[in-house]
């Protein structure tokens, strides 16, 4: 059996915002921009990775959810309880520096962690934290 990823969510709560921080300062690129029933899903993904996509989608992407969940959704995303993303890179320092002169808010510097890579944290527009690991040489 051959099995691979090709898409994951992130939930965001302003496109424009989102894009300018996952296209702009992380250099993806975008794939699809789609408007439904009011909402908006953007696809980005890295061009060194062709078949790997990174949705931004609506915190509840369900044209059916009730206002309540809504607004649940909405609440957990604005305290960062949803999950974020990791990125590889080979140059964690060189990609923290392009990120946070972009305007990146900035929740961890490079740092060597004891399990084997150096990474630096991100939070995304809408609260998402976005780590950048880089493998350590052994």
């Amino acid at each position: 059996m051959d099995i691979k990823l090709s898409q994951c969510f992130i939930a965001v709560d302003d496109h424009d915002k989102a894009l300018a921080f996952y296209r702009d300062a992380l250099g993806l690129e975008v794939r699809n921009d789609v408007a439904f029933e009011g909402m908006r899903w953007v696809t980005v993904g890295s061009p060194g990775q062709p078949g790997v996509e990174i949705v931004l989608e609506p915190p509840l992407a369900d044209p059916n959810a009730s206002p309540a969940d809504r607004r649940t959704m909405a609440e957990m995303l604005a305290k960062g309880h949803l999950r974020g993303v990791i990125f590889s890179t080979e140059d964690c320092d060189a990609t923290f520096e392009r990120v946070r002169a972009a305007g990146g808010e900035v929740l961890q510097e490079p740092i060597d962690q004891p399990y084997g890579v150096r990474d630096c944290a991100f939070r995304d527009p809408a609260g998402n934290m976005v780590r950048i690991t880089q493998s350590r040489k052994q």
